[in-house]
């Protein structure tokens, strides 16, 4: 059995206590407020369920997730970068990204994204918490992602791509922008090939803990803004 939350308190019980079957399950109930959702991610907690379902909370062991500067681009993909045309955003249309990552993919018609997930972090956006990236093509959105910066850790949720690289291609640019900024890893949650393939690994739990112990209370001094080029990225020729 795992624990239910109420709606009062946003505290998470020890992530020690998660499931190994299924990995990572930890809670259920509760609710999506900017306080309980912060106050997840700060533990390494993050909700997932199907429309429907009662909110669950996760902290899978192990951890996939990626440290900026370990960012791998195939030959292939430089060469799409290369070649091109594109630009590249933060935050300028968080609430269309979320959505185009809500949307049917090829391989499943099911969406975890929710109406109460894509306000719940639209909430976030907001306040200054989550934020998105955005590739345009032709003044067309065609790719991008989104999650949550605390401290020097930023939290993916989702990506998405309406165009071939498109989402690899502003996942590139999104790990070199955290580099030059001085973040310490993106948190990817859980291991999927197009993440693997671009340098994401599965590190233990405790290790992923270390990392929020480290680097959450650590403040960058930023703004959203891209100020790197292709160079930065693929390097040159």
């Amino acid at each position: 059995m795992i624990p239910w939350l109420d709606s009062i308190s946003c505290e998470f019980p020890p992530i020690s206590g998660a499931l190994d079957d299924p990995n990572g399950l930890l809670a259920a109930g509760g609710d999506l407020s900017p306080q309980r959702l912060l106050n997840a991610y700060s533990k390494g907690i993050f909700p997932w369920f199907n429309p429907g379902e009662p909110i669950l909370w996760w902290s899978p062991d192990p951890r996939c997730s990626i440290e900026p500067e370990q960012i791998h681009l195939s030959r292939s993909l430089k060469k799409a970068i290369r070649k091109a045309e594109f630009q590249l955003s933060f935050d300028r249309s968080f609430e269309a990204v979320v959505q185009a990552c809500s949307e049917p993919r090829q391989y499943s018609e099911e969406t975890w994204i929710s109406a109460e997930m894509q306000a719940a972090y639209l909430k976030l956006h907001n306040l200054g918490h989550a934020h998105s990236v955005e590739l345009w093509q032709d003044d067309q959105l065609c790719g991008g992602l989104y999650g949550i910066a605390i401290g020097r850790l930023f939290f993916g949720e989702s990506m998405f791509s309406k165009r071939d690289n498109c989402s690899k291609i502003a996942f590139a640019f999104f790990a070199r922008q955290l580099q030059k900024w001085g973040y310490a890893l993106i948190d990817c949650q859980i291991e999927n090939n197009h993440l693997t393939s671009m340098g994401a690994q599965n590190i233990p739990r405790a290790e992923f803990q270390g990392y929020l112990d480290n680097y959450l209370t650590e403040q960058p001094d930023h703004e959203w803004v891209f100020d790197i080029d292709k160079q930065d990225v693929v390097g040159r020729e």
